[in-house]
């Protein structure tokens, strides 16, 4: 099955070329092309953060969505709105900034000492916290909010923010495809069909890209801790690790899933403004609520696919 969409899919490329954003709506909140976003978002085709702008995330999210169901690509996003979701309900939430938000806050240091110093390695802003929630870039979250005091707005705010709370529960995949050419993870159930894609970093350094070749997830691991080693060490001096704590600005974000071939996995990001970029360090880095997504449709044994 996997084969038939990616073959619609290049069938329609061509089209996207022509994309463009077309007169802005009255207002941000009321852009077809931030809707298109979340609605394809909410059915397991992610474009990252969500921003209301089309670019190539967006572009392959709505190309894969229309060849996986046997659509004809509409010629611009505002056309892909208004036929494939015209009645998509309730496409925002207000969010209420509670003293318990304010309260988790904290700095992060620039030192290893400091970061394992935490008991979380949570948010720093306000801002930072809301975005993530709505799977959105902070400058997004500005634009649909721009009455407030940014980037940390008191107790009692209210922030609109794209409503997932609809999001039912997550479908079970059998194989799990990792593009190193697209910057891509694609998930397939166990009759073939494709239920989720998602953006991706890989390894910068091409020594550490994984070979291409079949693996399996080891470990899941939700909320985890992460074990810190210097790059370089003094001559004469000896490795100094240090154990960083959960949170969302671990280095490996709010999901760990650990694969078949030692030191590698796939992981969540205190970034995700930069997923879609050869910046890692070997491992398969997502936004963080698409690490918590794909680890959810998961479970230890399930195929991993490695490919060009």
């Amino acid at each position: 099955m996997h084969v038939c969409w990616r073959r619609g899919l290049i069938a329609v490329s061509g089209l996207l070329a022509g994309f463009c954003l077309g007169a802005e709506a009255v207002t941000f909140g009321e852009s077809k092309t931030l809707a298109l976003q979340i609605a394809l978002d909410r059915r397991g085709f992610s474009c990252n953060t969500i921003d209301g702008q089309w670019g190539r995330k967006s572009q392959v999210a709505l190309a894969t969505y229309c060849a996986l169901n046997g659509y004809a690509v509409p010629p611009t996003p505002e056309s892909a709105r208004d036929i494939l979701f015209p009645a998509e309900p309730r496409l925002f939430r207000v969010a209420i900034v509670t003293r318990a938000d304010c309260e988790s806050l904290v700095r992060i240091p620039s030192t290893p000492e400091g970061k394992a110093s935490l008991k979380a390695m949570g948010y720093e802003t306000i801002q930072e916290m809301f975005a993530e929630r709505g799977h959105l870039t902070e400058g997004a979250l500005r634009r649909l909010n721009p009455g407030l005091p940014w980037p940390n707005p008191p107790v009692g705010s209210r922030v609109t923010i794209p409503d997932f709370s609809t999001v039912g529960k997550e479908p079970v995949a059998s194989v799990l495809r990792v593009s190193l050419s697209r910057y891509e993870i694609t998930a397939f159930d166990e009759r073939g069909r494709l239920i989720g894609l998602f953006p991706c970093s890989i390894a910068a350094d091409k020594n550490k890209l994984p070979p291409v070749g079949e693996l399996q997830v080891m470990s899941i691991v939700p909320s985890p801790d992460y074990t810190y080693t210097p790059d370089r060490v003094a001559k004469g001096g000896r490795i100094v690790r240090r154990l960083f704590p959960p949170g969302p600005n671990n280095p490996v974000g709010m999901a760990w899933i650990g694969l078949t071939l030692q030191g590698y996995g796939i992981h969540g990001t205190p970034v995700p403004e930069r997923i879609g970029r050869a910046e890692s360090h070997g491992c398969f880095r997502l936004a963080n609520w698409n690490a918590v997504r794909l680890r959810k449709m998961c479970e230890t044994g399930t195929s991993v696919v490695i490919e060009k």
